[in-house]
């Protein structure tokens, strides 16, 4: 802003002492101060506001202001509540050294002065850090990426003093600020916990659920956050038929400022931020073109019942990209995700796609080239993802450690289940590594098998693996739940029945007998029985239910009833 300026406010009632000539001086900041030397604390183009408190007699003036000058401010403003009006050495000293000299009058506060001339300021340097994305979008949009969201979020910190963070919809950061006076780095930037990151995907998520207007604030202990939606896919403008859509697939922007009080330049500045970042998402998203293709390709293979050796090749072509460097063939595992939408109006391959190919991001790499390591075909309400893992040293060693079931949705469970609400479900199954394409069909297979094993699970966001596909946890959620409630009756019920009468705790001691695998001592210990007490309540249990537990059958009748109910 000029210096004119100032004296065109009325509210602030200036009054020109001197330096006419010198107001179109632009003004970069303000500073109050009473020491007799300021230098320290100035870098150029301040406003300058004393009360006067280091002057003891006329002398003074002539040192004060020679120091201000050589430290190239813009202007000085005197204030007059503590000696009236401002002294005429002074008035004298500024003329010599031609510095402006404004005096403010004793019912202006300087707080009043320095809270206009930052919003003056910050507004001018919003403008300068909007043509600045600008010219920065224009670059991005018609040539290779120039730097990523790290580099226009290093504007907003150096430029506006903003600390902002780019997120995954499962809470992963993608991009971080730096701010002015970190020896110019680049990078990711202060980084964000990651508990805090997946709070503010969920508080997003849930936000954009109800429709309401963003930006969204969010209060985090002793900070707040503003939260802006990052839209890809060539929807940055255009709204969704159906927020659930896409309500799982934006990236979102973190500012570390209250919003709610900004003025709308501001706010679309901000919202310009979010558009050039989206042309960075839309670009990542076309980097997996190749390795979606090749997931397609090769699960079309499997599922027509290709030869070996065909798939095989396809997979010869995908390991390099998947895995550049890769000098020995990998092993592979399945992941299939499903999200279905009550109603199921809204198809949920392409946001099953999105989600997955988030979830196995590698975590440890960086950069997006090494990041991602799954190619995921989709069709239908199903994504499949092929999942490179790399062998030791041959093609039959075993692999490092693989996908896990349940690990996979440690960190993405709570922001996945508010975008999900309370009508979407997102179920994954995960196989077994294998070393070769033969392996590949029975690999599917199995993640499919596994898929349906999470989806039987109580919980909006659920994963199974292969582990559970050996084991009575395969079958029991298959079964209907009119035949599961008949068994469970048919054996419990008595039991039920005569400790509700008796309180003999039947159940807990039945229970406890097959846990100890039918030992009577490890039993009799465990529920501090004697033994022939323990005979007693096992013979109660063969007598109401006509079994004998002695025998393996109904030993496994009665596990599996537990089980069941």
């Amino acid at each position: 802003m000029r210096l004119r300026a100032l004296l065109d406010t009325d509210a602030l009632g200036l009054k020109l002492l001197g330096g006419e000539d010198e107001l179109d001086r632009t003004v970069r900041g303000v500073m109050t101060t009473d020491l007799r030397d300021p230098s320290r604390y100035l870098s150029g183009g301040e406003l300058v506001l004393t009360g006067l408190a280091w002057r003891r007699d006329a002398a003074d003036s002539e040192p004060f202001v020679r120091i201000l000058v050589q430290a190239g401010v813009a202007a000085l403003a005197a204030g007059e509540a503590e000696l009236g009006d401002v002294p005429d050495d002074l008035v004298v000293a500024c003329a010599r050294h031609r510095l402006p000299l404004f005096a403010v009058h004793e019912s202006v506060a300087f707080a009043t002065v320095t809270e206009h001339v930052v919003r003056q300021v910050s507004g001018e340097r919003a403008g300068d850090l909007a043509a600045v994305v600008d010219r920065h979008r224009r670059m991005m949009t018609s040539g290779p990426a120039g730097g990523g969201p790290d580099v226009v979020l290093d504007l907003l910190g150096s430029d506006l003093d903003l600390r902002a963070w780019v997120l995954s919809p499962t809470g992963r950061l993608i991009a971080g600020s730096n701010i002015a006076g970190s020896a110019g780095s680049r990078g990711a930037g202060p980084s964000l916990p990651a508990e805090v990151c997946a709070r503010l995907a969920a508080e997003q998520l849930a936000a954009a659920r109800t429709g309401r207007r963003g930006p969204h604030r969010v209060t985090l202990g002793q900070t707040t956050y503003s939260l802006f939606p990052v839209r890809g896919g060539g929807r940055s403008s255009a709204p969704a038929r159906d927020v659930r859509e896409t309500v799982l697939l934006d990236w979102l922007l973190a500012v570390e400022a209250d919003a709610g009080d900004w003025a709308e330049e501001r706010l679309d500045l901000l919202h310009g931020v979010t558009q050039l970042i989206s042309v960075e998402r839309d670009r990542r998203d076309a980097a997996r073109t190749v390795r979606r293709r090749l997931a397609q390709e090769v699960l079309e293979l499997v599922q027509t019942g290709a030869a070996p050796a065909e798939i095989a090749a396809r997979l010869r072509v995908a390991a390099p990209v998947l895995l550049p460097g890769l000098g020995t063939a990998p092993h592979w595992q399945v992941v299939v995700a499903r999200v279905d939408w009550d109603g199921g109006e809204v198809e949920g391959g392409p946001v099953a796609q999105s989600l997955l190919e988030e979830i196995l991001v590698d975590p440890a790499a960086t950069g997006p080239e090494h990041s991602d390591r799954v190619a995921v075909a989709h069709g239908g309400d199903e994504a499949i993802a092929l999942v490179p893992l790399p062998s030791v040293t041959g093609e039959h060693d075993e692999p490092g450690t693989g996908v896990v079931a349940d690990a996979l949705l440690e960190s993405v469970r709570d922001p996945l289940t508010a975008g999900l609400n309370d009508d979407g479900r997102l179920t994954l199954g995960v196989s077994a590594a294998v070393h070769s394409a033969e392996g590949l069909r029975g690999a599917l297979e199995e993640a499919r098998h596994a898929r349906r094993v999470a989806a039987a699970r109580q919980g909006r966001v659920c994963a199974a693996g292969h582990q559970e596909l050996a084991s009575h946890v395969l079958l029991l959620p298959f079964v209907p739940d009119d035949v599961r409630r008949a068994f469970t009756a048919r054996l419990l019920d008595p039991l039920r029945d005569y400790d509700r009468r008796h309180r003999a705790e039947l159940i807990p001691t039945l229970e406890a007998f097959l846990d100890c695998d039918g030992s009577w001592t490890r039993c009799a210990s465990r529920l501090h029985l004697h033994v022939n007490t323990l005979r007693y309540r096992v013979g109660r249990i063969e007598q109401l239910t006509s079994r004998d537990l002695s025998r393996l059958e109904d030993k496994l009748d009665f596990f599996l009833a537990l089980r069941m109910s």
